[in-house]
C-alpha cells in the first residue's frame, strides 16, 4: 500500500535529497513538504504547505501522514538567538510528531547528529539529545534517529567553512577506521538513502543509527 509522506526541512541539505527519493518511490504516493519557502519543484506527489512556523496550531489540520521525516537544523550563524534555535531544532519537530501520531501516523524519521546527548554541556549535542529523548517518550510505533558525522554535499547557502572542511574530512576517512569509522564523513545523498530505505521495511522499534551505519543502510 502506498504512503503518504510529510518532510520538515524539505530544501535543506539532506531534505532535498530525500525528497527526490520519496517523489521517485512507488511506495509513496503523497509528499506534503511545509516550507518557508515556496519549492522550485512540481510533481504529481508534491503538496507544499507555505508557513513561517510561528503559528504551529494553524498548521495541524494539514499534519496527516503515514510517515514523517524531519531533517530540520539551524547553526548559530542563522539563528543567535538560542531559544529561537531551540525552537527550530527542538519545539518544531516535536510538535509534528505528536500531532501526527495523533492523527495515525506509525513512523517518525529524526536527523540528529553524532554525539547528541541530553546531558552534554554542549549547547548543540545536548538540544539534539533532548529532542531524541523527547521522541523516544511519544511511543512511536516506529522511531528511527539517525547520527550522521560531517556532511558532505552541495548546499544552497554559502558556508565556507564547511567548503574548507570538506577536502580536509574526506583526506581524514583514510585513518578513522575501526571503532573510529562512524566520524568518517558522509554523504547527505546516502542519509536520505538510509531514510528511504527504512521507511518502506516496515519495522517496529527505536532504531539509533550512527554515521557508519547509515552509510551500510544506504
Amino acid at each position: 500500500m502506498a504512503m503518504r509522506a510529510i518532510v520538515l526541512g524539505a530544501s535543506g541539505l539532506i531534505g532535498s535529497n530525500l525528497l527526490s527519493g520519496l517523489l521517485i518511490s512507488d511506495c509513496f504516493n503523497e509528499v506534503t513538504v511545509f516550507v518557508r519557502t515556496a519549492l522550485n519543484q512540481k510533481h504529481p506527489k508534491l503538496k507544499q504547505v507555505i508557513t513561517d512556523f510561528k503559528n504551529l496550531k494553524e498548521l495541524t489540520g494539514s499534519i496527516n501522514a503515514d510517515i514523517v521525516f524531519c531533517c530540520l537544523g539551524s547553526t548559530k550563524k542563522k539563528t543567535p538567538d538560542l531559544e529561537k534555535y531551540k525552537y527550530v531544532d527542538h519545539d518544531i519537530p516535536l510538535f509534528f510528531a505528536n500531532e501526527a501520531l495523533a492523527n495515525g501516523a506509525k513512523e517518525y524519521h529524526l536527523v540528529s547528529a553524532l554525539g547528541a546527548n541530553p546531558n552534554s554541556s554542549n549547547f548543540y549535542a545536548k538540544l539534539k539529545g533532548n529532542i531524541e529523548k523527547d521522541l523516544k517518550s511519544l511511543n512511536f510505533p516506529s522511531l528511527y534517529i539517525y547520527q550522521p558525522s560531517f556532511l558532505e554535499g552541495e548546499r544552497d547557502e554559502n558556508r565556507p567553512l564547511e567548503k574548507m572542511m570538506t577536502p580536509i574530512m574526506k583526506a581524514l576517512n583514510i585513518i578513522l577506521i575501526g571503532p573510529l569509522k562512524k566520524y568518517q564523513s558522509i554523504a547527505a545523498r546516502d542519509v536520505a538513502k538510509a531514510m528511504v530505505n527504512n521507511a518502506i521495511k516496515n519495522k517496529r522499534g527505536i532504531f539509533v543509527i550512527e554515521s557508519d551505519k547509515i552509510k551500510e543502510l544506504a
